[in-house]
């Protein structure tokens, strides 16, 4: 089972591109060392405070995949410099 998730954040600190990159930056190591998941920016490039995740997991079935997938989740909101806000599941 193939899960993904369409994940728009906000990070409300940053002032530049610069600083935007060094926050993604650090989620997106962290999250790929941590979970069996892909994870990238997916949109949002050119914009200092907006941005919107890609995240992929990929299981025998669905329950671990969406766990897997929740857990990420979880761990995004535990960052204090993003603020995650609209999220979409897709199956296939």
């Amino acid at each position: 089972m193939i899960g993904y998730i369409d994940c728009e954040c906000i990070i409300y600190d940053s002032q530049s591109l610069k600083e935007k990159r060094a926050v993604l930056q650090r989620v997106l190591t962290r999250t790929k060392q941590k979970f069996n998941v892909s994870i990238s920016e997916i949109d949002f490039q050119d914009s200092w405070q907006r941005t919107k995740f890609g995240i992929v997991a990929i299981s025998s079935a669905k329950v671990q995949t969406e766990r897997e997938l929740n857990q990420v989740l979880r761990f995004l909101d535990s960052f204090p410099e993003i603020e995650r806000t609209i999220t979409s599941f897709e199956w296939f």
